[in-house]
């Protein structure tokens, strides 16, 4: 019973301290999730939140799924589902009640600004390190390369870049190209 409240308050700080979507949250549950309660690899990691971006439904709480899922079975993945949608659905309770009365404030907007430039920056430092970890060879540098390509000038299906980045990965491994 430990566990399972143990998921559920840490995906609850989680979402409750993640601004900017799923991609915000990816420090932060590199930090509790991999380096303080090994629950998962970060290159486990990195395969949740690459399922959960090809697959329906929010990528932080796809992840957070996953990850429960792995570490307490299905009720595990149902709390940390549960933990990580809680204070969203309070938080977004309450400015609904209020937004009316703020969101013209000039210093509201000004503040939501920083928050956003902030959250980019979460956003930076997350694929750095995700980059360091996942290119590692050249075959990879070439996935990522061809695929950031892709992304920056052509309006790419991230399911489709899922699905290539895996079949060229298979590619380059039967080729032997994988590795060196």
């Amino acid at each position: 019973m430990k566990e399972l409240l143990d998921l559920y308050f840490t995906f609850f700080r989680i979402g409750a301290v993640t601004f900017g979507g799923g991609y915000a949250m990816l420090p932060i549950l590199q930090r509790e999730v991999v380096d303080k309660k090994h629950w998962a690899t970060e290159e486990e990691l990195m395969d949740y939140y690459a399922i959960g971006q090809c697959t329906p439904g929010v990528i932080a709480v796809n992840t957070a799924t996953f990850i429960g899922r792995k570490y307490r079975g299905i009720l595990g993945g149902i709390l940390t589902t549960l933990g990580v949608v809680s204070p969203s659905i309070i938080i977004i309770s309450i400015i609904a009640a209020v937004i009316n009365n703020f969101a013209s404030i000039a210093w509201v907007q000004n503040a939501l600004g920083g928050i956003r430039v902030c959250v980019c920056v979460f956003i930076f430092n997350s694929v750095v390190k995700l980059f360091k970890s996942a290119v590692k060879d050249k075959a990879a540098l070439v996935i990522y390369l061809a695929l950031f390509a892709v992304a920056v000038f052509f309006d790419f299906s991230p399911i489709y870049s899922v699905v290539v980045a895996g079949v060229l990965g298979v590619f380059f491994t039967k080729t032997g190209v994988r590795g060196k």
